[in-house]
Formats: C-alpha cells, sequence, structure tokens
C-alpha cells in the first residue's frame, strides 16, 4: 500500500507528468526524442539551411592588434609621423595623446590576389590567397572588458551567451567525446574573464569549457586511484539511477540536466583528453610546420595543432587564446615594436600552420577560421611610442569555410583611424558566421524575459562580399 500523498506532492508529480508528456509529444513531432529518453543537449542538429562549415576556430588576439601594422598599410602615416594629426582626435581610453605614428614595419604585397601584409605576419602573408580580410570592422565599445564582452557575445554586458554557445545551441556537436564549445588558453584569459565564454540564459550545458596549457588541461579529469573498472563503472549507475529519481520525483531543471550531460561527458572525457593532447604520433614535419621546435611558438603551436585534431573528431566550436609573454597581450600603450613583435612572433607561425595543415587535408572548406580582436589601435601615438584604443575601424580576418580568399572588403580613411567603407559592426560578422554554419541569424532564437533573443539581437546584415 502507497503511503498517502498531501496535495502539494499531487499537483507537483502530476504538473511533471503532463509537462512530460507534452514535451515527449513535442520532441516526438520535430524528431528529437526516442522512446521517453531525454533530450541529448550534445546531439548534433541539421542545420536548416545550406551549411558550408561544420566547425569554427576563432583566433582571439586579446588586447587588440594594430591595423595599421598588420593588414591595413597606411602611407599617411610616413608623411606625416613624428607631426601633429593632422585630424580630429577622438576621446580616448587614456590622455597621453602625441604625434601621428608610422608603422615601424614595412608591407609586401602576397600571393596571386596581391595582399598587402606586413613584416610582422611573413608566414600568415603566405596565404593570401586564403584570407578575407575586412578592414572595416567597428565596435562599439573602448574598454577590454566591454568589449570583450560584445566581441564574444554581441553584448557589452555580462551574462549574455557568447557565440560557441549559440552555435552548439543549433547545431550540438559531432564528437560525442569532448565538448562541443571548447576554449584553448595559453596562459591568460581576456578581460571580462570566463564569461566571455558563459552559455548565459541558453541551457548550461552549452557554455565553453577551458582547457589550460599544460599536461592536465582540464581540472579533476584524472580518475580517483586504487579504484577498478567495475567499482568506477558501479558508481556510474548509481549516479544515473539517482538521477532518474531525482528527475521523476522534481521534474526537469536545467543546471541538473546540464550536471547530469557533464557527469556522462567527463567520463568520456577520461579517455578522450589524453588521446587529443597527446601529439607523439604526430610528424616531425607536421610539429615543424605548426613551430612545436621553436620555444618561442610551441605553445600557441601546440594549441593550433590541437585544434586541428578538433576539428577532425567534429568539435563544433573551439577558440584559442593568447599567451603570457610577460607584457599586455596586443595591448601595447608603449613600447608597441617590442610588444606587438613578441606577439606576432609567437602565432605567426603556428596560424599558418594551421591554414596550411587544414589546406592539405582538406579541411580547410568546411572550417571557418576568424582572426582578430576586440578593437584595434589609434594612428597617433599613446606618448612616443605605444597607441590607444580604436574601435572607429580595425581588421579581422576569416579563412575557409565559405569565405572568398585572396579578398579585402571594406577600408578605413588615409590614416587608418576610421571605417569609412563598407562598415562591418560585430552584429554583421556574427551574421555572416552563422550563415557560414547555415542559419538565419534572426532566427535562431531563445525564449527569455518574454522575448526571442538571438546573438545579433536586433541587428546585423550578411557581409556578402567576403562569401564566395
Amino acid at each position: 500500500m502507497f503511503p498517502p500523498m498531501s496535495r502539494r506532492e499531487l499537483l507537483v508529480r502530476s504538473a511533471n507528468g503532463f509537462g512530460a508528456a507534452a514535451l515527449a509529444t513535442m520532441l516526438a513531432d520535430q524528431g528529437l526524442a526516442n522512446a521517453g529518453d531525454a533530450v541529448d543537449p550534445f546531439a548534433p542538429k541539421k542545420p536548416p539551411l545550406p551549411a558550408k562549415a561544420k566547425s569554427v576556430i576563432v583566433l582571439f588576439m586579446d588586447g587588440g592588434p594594430s591595423q595599421v601594422d598588420t593588414f591595413d598599410p597606411k602611407p599617411m602615416l610616413d608623411k606625416y609621423n613624428g607631426k601633429p594629426f593632422p585630424a580630429k582626435v577622438e576621446p580616448t581610453q587614456f590622455n597621453n595623446v602625441g604625434n601621428t605614428l608610422a608603422s615601424p614595419w614595412k608591407f609586401k604585397k602576397y600571393g596571386q590576389c596581391g595582399m598587402p601584409v606586413s613584416d610582422l605576419f611573413p608566414n600568415v602573408a603566405t596565404c593570401a590567397d586564403d584570407l578575407a580580410v575586412v578592414r572595416s570592422m567597428v565596435a562599439n565599445f573602448p574598454e577590454h572588458t566591454n568589449a570583450n564582452y560584445f566581441f564574444h557575445t554581441g553584448n557589452g554586458s555580462q551574462g549574455r551567451p557568447s557565440m560557441g554557445s549559440w552555435v552548439t545551441y543549433g547545431l550540438g556537436t559531432e564528437c560525442r567525446d569532448l565538448p562541443g564549445f571548447v576554449v584553448l588558453g595559453s596562459g591568460m584569459i581576456p578581460p571580462g574573464g570566463i564569461d566571455c565564454f558563459g552559455s548565459g540564459f541558453l541551457p548550461a550545458a552549452y557554455q565553453g569549457s577551458l582547457f589550460r596549457h599544460g599536461a592536465h588541461p582540464v581540472s579533476d579529469l584524472t580518475p580517483a586511484g586504487g579504484q577498478s573498472a567495475k567499482t568506477t563503472a558501479a558508481k556510474r549507475d548509481l549516479l544515473r539511477n539517482l538521477d532518474k529519481m531525482a528527475k521523476e520525483r522534481f521534474g526537469e531543471n536545467d543546471a541538473f540536466e546540464a550536471a547530469v550531460a557533464n557527469y556522462e561527458l567527463s567520463f568520456r572525457m577520461q579517455t578522450a583528453v589524453p588521446e587529443l593532447t597527446d601529439l607523439a604520433k604526430e610528424t616531425e614535419a607536421t610539429k615543424k610546420m605548426y613551430g612545436l621546435d621553436d620555444p618561442k611558438t610551441e605553445i600557441f603551436g601546440k594549441q593550433c595543432l590541437i585544434a586541428r585534431r578538433m576539428v577532425e573528431k567534429g568539435v563544433r566550436f573551439i577558440e584559442l587564446l593568447c599567451q603570457n609573454l610577460g607584457h599586455d597581450r596586443w595591448d601595447q600603450h608603449q613600447n608597441l615594436k617590442k610588444g606587438h613583435e613578441d606577439n606576432a612572433r609567437a602565432v605567426d607561425k603556428p596560424i599558418a600552420g594551421l591554414l596550411q595543415d587544414l589546406k592539405q587535408r582538406k579541411l580547410l572548406d568546411q572550417t571557418l577560421v576568424v582572426w582578430g580582436g576586440e578593437f584595434g589601435r589609434t594612428p597617433v601615438a599613446q606618448g612616443s611610442d605605444g597607441r590607444d584604443h580604436n574601435p572607429h575601424g580595425f581588421t579581422v580576418w576569416l579563412a575557409g569555410g565559405g569565405t572568398k580568399g585572396g579578398t579585402v572588403y571594406g577600408a578605413t580613411d588615409e590614416f587608418g583611424y576610421h571605417a569609412i567603407q563598407d562598415k562591418v559592426q560585430v552584429h554583421d560578422l556574427h551574421a555572416t558566421m552563422l550563415h557560414l554554419l547555415g542559419f538565419d541569424h534572426t532566427k535562431l532564437t531563445f525564449r527569455f524575459g518574454g522575448r526571442d533573443m538571438r546573438l545579433t539581437d536586433v541587428h546585423g546584415e550578411l557581409v556578402k562580399g567576403i562569401l564566395a
């Protein structure tokens, strides 16, 4: 004989039962449920539109690389070098505004397209015919934290879903043993912290998973010593039964469902992560291509090589972060020459190796690679040898995944200060990335706070000029 139920318990159980029945019916109509099983948040999903890209690799240049020193040459800076700037100076992050500052590096033309690239990136320059360079990016924020949130989430405030979360929410992942959204750290987290990679109001399962550089990239992944495989399996079975009982009693819960999914994934990762990060089977030629034979390029080179291996395994969205070189990232408010040279040297060969390796493995066509920072830098000096933040006109580039290689899109003014032709907002960049993955950015939505939210908010236009 069953014990009597209170009215509250009866209503809770009934409500959960009716809700589960309704959910099962809706999911069955969508082809997402099987015989009452819980929906797998990581299950691969078919995009609603034809897709060129299946995976994304973001090479985030934290701090803001200078557009006029990398991919946007401006001869007028040479003419006015050391002289007062002959145009209006916008309010900057700091007030120490100096004279016009020419680039310390020379530009050469590369590839059949004749794309100009500075001496900072001699290796990436050899891939010029694969690059779609956007010189007319603009951002809404001149300060790192808000600009980082804006670049990653389309909103300058903390707590919104990252672009990687939106992509895995829309597409799931083709890899069962690794997270769908991975952040490969090289020693530093950008201002704004891990909320740059958070899931916001999306289900918690879609947040980014941070892999640190080093022998143990994921915390607490190694199983406890002295425990047999049989005991481990028994513990997992017990957890499954407890999870099932809790769900039957209390109903669906986002944090709970995410925890269950992550427990299962973590178990599979115990085998998958060591295999992923073991590069012993890679050829010496491949390791050299990524710069693993040079201490100055080894850290970022390893991250690039792991990113390629993740793409091969079906991981959906991968972001790489810059390493700690003893100074403030790409944020050279002073000592521009040494700072940018150190940063470029660390990433130039690994990025070129990544593009070349993806191409020779026939993976570049289905992998969208995005390079850039949260903003650019001013054409006037800060002090005598630095550059301040500049959100008014800067450069990002894309490669593969349905983009048109050998393309230069948009333009800044003659000093590289303001975008004046074919301006591209961050929302436009996001809309274009989603388009290449098979989504109309206006229709990839999630109901929250009484409205259908999306990565591009109420903005966003396709950057058609860089599409193949």
